[in-house]
């Protein structure tokens, strides 16, 4: 989900948003715009190179949370890069936002362009709609790449479950500050306050998926910053779930377990979407037999 106290004030979220108007431009520009109606939801998605189809899920508020790596990804697959119901170009409905009804959304949009099965990958409040995909679709999901995701509200600092239980009440003055940045230049048909009200009803619900999380069928890669908000001891419980850091792999490494935990160093929750390094572990990942 979003992360951290940053939101709670308008300067760090106009820092935030600074540098987009041109990079949202830029992919626009050269992506195929499409849109699906799907569950009831008017869908936007582009679709960047060609290959094995990987939907990509942005992280809260900001739909071009990945920046350039997009287009790093998209030199050896086709990505699929979704907006989410009310950010960016996908238009709100009355349904409130839940990671289950938008990770329904990406299952049928998976169905609606016949892929079959698809590499997932989700970001921050991305990576949580990608984890509830697997957990309720697993026939549309092959592999599962979860960067700063959790399983649990407490997987997150104090201080940043704090600040999600805030976030509505602050709505108001994020909107504002938002709407005259670059971001919501970029997309002016957001309603930027009822958007960080919808999404402060949703952080501030608590959750727990750590007993889905062990029957995740699909193959998955966590990732995480080494400076993240979310909790170090989080991230090797999630990694325990799915069946990782249980034994010594071996010499050979033939006893490792299938899916794979990665912490990138010198990186922090809001700069690890963008870190140059992050497709390399991707690709890597997705290539292992």
């Amino acid at each position: 989900m979003l992360r951290r106290h940053f939101l709670t004030t308008a300067t760090a979220t106009a820092v935030l948003t600074a540098s987009l108007p041109v990079l949202a431009k830029e992919i626009l520009a050269m992506a195929n715009a499409n849109f699906a109606d799907v569950n009831g939801q008017h869908v936007f998605y582009s679709v960047h190179g060609a290959g094995k189809p990987l939907i990509l899920l942005h992280g809260g508020i900001n739909p071009d949370s990945f920046g350039s790596n997009l287009a790093e990804l998209a030199k050896g697959r086709q990505v699929i890069a979704v907006h989410l119901q009310a950010h960016g170009r996908t238009p709100d409905t009355d349904r409130p936002l839940r990671c289950e009804t938008l990770g329904d959304d990406v299952a049928a949009l998976i169905g609606h362009l016949k892929l079959g099965k698809a590499d997932v990958m989700g970001y921050s409040l991305g990576s949580d709609v990608a984890l509830q995909t697997a957990i309720r679709h697993p026939e549309v999901v092959d592999r599962l790449v979860l960067v700063s995701g959790t399983m649990r509200q407490d997987g997150s600092y104090p201080e940043v479950v704090a600040a999600f239980n805030q976030l509505g009440s602050n709505a108001a003055m994020l909107g504002g500050s938002v709407k005259e940045s670059p971001l919501g230049q970029a997309y002016p048909d957001v309603d930027w306050t009822k958007l960080f009200s919808k999404v402060g009803d949703l952080t501030k619900r608590p959750f727990d998926w750590s007993a889905d999380v062990a029957k995740v069928q699909a193959r998955t890669l966590l990732v995480f910053a080494d400076a993240d908000s979310i909790r170090p001891e989080h991230m090797v419980e999630f990694w325990k779930a799915l069946g990782g850091g249980q034994r010594d792999a071996g010499i050979d490494g033939s006893l490792r377990p299938a899916n794979q935990f990665a912490i990138v160093p010198n990186t922090t929750h809001y700069s690890v979407a963008v870190e140059p390094m992050l497709p390399e572990i991707v690709e890597r990942f997705l290539a292992t037999k």
